[in-house]
């Protein structure tokens, strides 16, 4: 059971989102956005979107999310699928969810256009998460 100071240092979805997105960059990912859903659904936050250029980049993009989420944040993904094809891998950490695609697939899918109401975060200027070095450690 995890304590009120615990609780409160654990970082906020929009925190974990821009986390995510700078994963993607730091690993050569593309067309990274950032969608604020939570006023059109109750379901998530936020999606992160971003495409990679091969199976073997998508495989590591979503590893390293995965092991950074666990074991530097604590948070514990709820489900993965897409891994086994690798054209679109979705991460799901419950508020926070991370779309990995091949460029096809996104432009097939456009989850983007889907969504076309969400609010883009500027990610990258993001005070709290400047560059790799800024993540939550």
């Amino acid at each position: 059971m995890k304590t009120q100071n615990e609780e409160s240092a654990f970082p906020s979805s929009l925190e974990r989102a821009i986390i995510a997105a700078n994963i993607i960059n730091d690993n050569k990912g593309e067309e990274i956005k950032v969608l604020d859903l939570r006023e059109l659904t109750q379901s998530f936050d936020f999606f992160v979107i971003g495409s990679g250029s091969s199976r073997r980049q998508l495989h590591g993009i979503s590893e390293e999310i995965d092991d950074y989420f666990e074991k530097k944040l604590g948070d514990t993904r709820r489900s993965i699928s897409g891994y086994q094809e690798s054209r679109w891998i979705v991460l799901d950490y419950d508020d926070v969810v991370v779309h990995l695609f091949e460029p096809e697939k996104r432009d097939f899918y456009a989850l983007e256009d889907l969504w076309g109401k969400a609010v883009e975060i500027n990610w990258k200027n993001d005070a709290s998460t400047k560059d790799s070095s800024s993540r939550i450690q």
